[in-house]
């Protein structure tokens, strides 16, 4: 890690620049939410280094899905491409921090994402790739009471997760739909006003 790196600024870091890690990038640009999505994780947690890579499910999908999978990806790719998405195919983080947010001036804790060229500092995190037994381990590192719902441990300090499944990976539908649903949540965040009733437009903004 380089000690005198360049620090970044952004409101979500999404790490995996897959089908999950696009689809949020594509949602939080629709609701006008800025984002760098940056390869992988190598080191989860400060004092539970875990390699992502052995984290990889080994589904066996149908021909079907997996065609499905690779035109939804596809698409992904290019709205990506064609609305200056910032991707980072070949950047791959390698440590995650939570900071005080008085430090920085936030209310909220704020998280920095090392990588080997620099430091991204953002308010929400969002995984695509971990397994829960490792998020709970990799939240207790950080001082904080998981208790027995891990999804609103993770939400109070604004790490969300997309394509992650208890057992198998999602299929891609409800890929596209938990997409939408941390979409949803951080540009609430960023723009309450925006995202609050009486406003009842669809949240089918992703193709299903």
């Amino acid at each position: 890690m380089p000690g005198n790196a360049g620090t970044e600024q952004t409101t979500t870091v999404i790490i995996g620049t897959g089908l999950s890690g696009l689809a949020v990038a594509a949602e939080l640009c629709r609701r006008g939410v800025d984002s760098i999505v940056v390869d992988g994780l190598d080191i989860l947690g400060a004092a539970q280094p875990a390699n992502t890579a052995s984290l990889q499910r080994c589904d066996a999908a149908d021909s079907a899905t997996l065609q499905e999978r690779n035109e939804i990806l596809r698409h992904l790719r290019n709205y990506a491409a064609s609305h200056d998405v910032d991707v980072r195919n070949t950047t791959r983080a390698v440590q995650l921090t939570m900071v005080d947010g008085k430090s920085t001036g936030a209310a909220v804790p704020q998280w920095e994402v090392r990588t080997p060229t620099g430091i991204l500092v953002a308010d929400n995190i969002v995984l695509t790739r971990c397994a829960h037994s490792q998020l709970r381990r990799m939240i207790n590192d950080f001082g904080i009471s998981v208790g027995r719902n891990l999804v609103a441990a993770m939400r109070a300090i604004g790490i969300y997760l997309v394509g992650v499944g208890e057992l198998i990976t999602p299929s891609p539908k409800e890929v596209l739909r938990q997409a939408k649903t941390v979409g949803h949540a951080i540009s609430a965040k960023v723009n309450p006003e925006a995202e609050a009733p009486p406003y009842t437009r669809s949240l089918a903004i992703l193709p299903c």
